[in-house]
């Protein structure tokens, strides 16, 4: 009888095979700048918090490594009390803007929907949860098999049915307008192009569609879509069809005769851009983990800097006009397995070797933008500083001088396992696996190292030094 029943469900999964589905985004017929899940419309209207900073999270990708590691700086963050105009402040609550890849996301986005909920809930539904064993469960079940073979839906879309019922209940972008918390951001990556394609509305405006009514699962499936072991997640595309227009730094980056440097991201974002807009060569853009692209999520942020740059009505225009210090915390979780590969004459195998090639540029990658990060803040001090100087021999006083030219600085706080003191400890995060399933004794190290290293930080305590610690402390 059992194996008339398993013969049943096999021929079952069979009929079922090719009529695999997978959700249509919407699209629109024309793009409205005022509406929709945008940064620059949901940022100013946060409450209390100081206007004059916008606060950026970047959660790294990983697995549950990161999300755990993500996970343990948001604890910090809400441990931490600063003074914000008079007022004592949760440090959490100055955050504005949380950008995640892969495991990143999950925190990212679960934060973004269930605000202080998340920490008495995600522990167990995510982080000491086998989410890894789950998945393969499910797709091993026959019953399972018509969702994901032979169609468009492939093994991603189970997985977002999954990640809905553990953490998401079917919330979508919509729902995350109305909260009160930052704007999360995930990533995915265009398999064609390699270029990213961030879940906001700027960058579904590029596919004409709607992101409102986009699922959180699916944002998250998309991010955490590790090519091979998981399929691409497909989208609809547009392109073309709804008037987008491009913002004012596109008109001055676009035509190479006046395009000054630095612009070379700007102007490469803008070729991007227009290749999303291409629906009648491109009808449908399939993304995978926005690790490939990058791994820490702060290439947006460099690329806002540079097209702010390259536009002085950029930052006006997009409502960022009162910012005058920009914080940006890169949390991330990046492993470096040991190996005894140089202590033998026979290289590793094929495997190996993949896993390899491709790990070591992401991580030379997320180096580089860091750096190029710390390079951008201490190159905005210079710039001000020669503007200045050229003012004074101008014959302009030094208050007038400041006054009249803009300041906007840039503090960069990195969160790694790179920072921990002592050897055998480092070695020891540094040697977690990338998958979805950690002991729960693992998960609680690393929440409790993202504090620690937090804490140590000589970056992380000068900020809070100028917002200012409440007088009881």
């Amino acid at each position: 009888m059992r194996a008339a029943s398993l013969i049943i469900s096999f021929l079952t999964a069979l009929a079922l095979t090719g009529c695999a589905s997978r959700p249509i985004n919407e699209p629109i017929s024309q793009v409205d700048p005022k509406s929709g899940y945008r940064p620059y419309l949901l940022i100013p209207k946060r409450q209390n918090n100081d206007p004059s900073t916008l606060f950026i999270l970047s959660f790294s990708g990983g697995g549950t490594r990161a999300a755990a590691f993500s996970y343990g700086v948001l604890e910090e963050l809400r441990r931490t009390e600063v003074m914000v105009n008079g007022v004592p402040r949760r440090l959490i609550d100055e955050v504005d803007l949380i950008t995640g890849v892969s495991g990143g996301s999950f925190t990212a986005l679960s934060y973004a929907l269930h605000g202080d909920r998340l920490f008495s809930e995600y522990e167990a539904s995510f982080l000491k949860r086998d989410v890894q064993g789950a998945l393969l469960a499910r797709m091993a079940n026959p019953l399972n098999w018509g969702k994901f073979v032979g169609g468009s839906a492939g093994r991603s879309e189970l997985a977002a049915e999954f990640y809905d019922e553990i953490l998401f209940n079917g919330a979508t972008f919509d729902d995350l307008i109305t909260k009160a918390g930052p704007v999360a951001l995930a990533t995915g990556t265009d398999l064609s192009t390699g270029s990213r394609l961030a879940f906001f509305q700027n960058d579904f405006d590029l596919l004409c569609s709607d992101l409102g009514k986009v699922r959180l699962s699916r944002a998250a499936a998309t991010s955490s879509a590790v090519p091979v072991v998981l399929s691409p997640v497909t989208f609809n595309n547009y392109g073309g069809t709804c008037d987008l227009q491009y913002p004012p730094w596109v008109q001055e980056i676009a035509n190479p005769n006046t395009r000054v440097r630095p612009a070379g991201r700007a102007y490469q974002r803008y070729l991007e851009m227009e290749a999303f807009q291409n629906s009648k060569d491109r009808p449908y853009i399939h993304l995978v983990d926005g690790g490939v692209s990058d791994n820490i999520g702060v290439r947006g942020v460099l690329e806002f800097l540079e097209e702010a740059a390259a536009s002085a009505a950029y930052q006006g225009e997009i409502g960022f006009g009162g910012i005058r210090r920009v914080i940006q915390l890169v949390v991330n979780s990046h492993s470096s397995p040991k190996t005894d590969w140089d202590r033998v004459e026979t290289p590793p195998g094929m495997v190996v070797q993949l896993t390899q090639a491709s790990g070591v540029p992401i991580d030379r990658y997320s180096f580089e933008t860091v750096e190029t990060l710390k390079d951008r803040a201490a190159l905005m001090v210079r710039q001000r500083e020669l503007l200045i100087a050229r003012a004074r021999v101008a014959g302009v006083s030094q208050a007038q001088a400041e006054r009249s030219i803009p300041k906007l600085t840039l503090d960069v706080i990195d969160v790694s396992f790179d920072a921990i003191q002592d050897p055998k400890e480092r070695a020891y995060f540094m040697n977690l696996p990338t998958s979805f399933v950690l002991p729960p004794d693992d998960v609680d190290r690393l929440r409790n190292m993202a504090g620690q290293l937090l804490r140590q930080s000589d970056n992380y305590n000068a900020i809070i030094r100028q917002f200012g610690k409440p007088v009881s402390e």
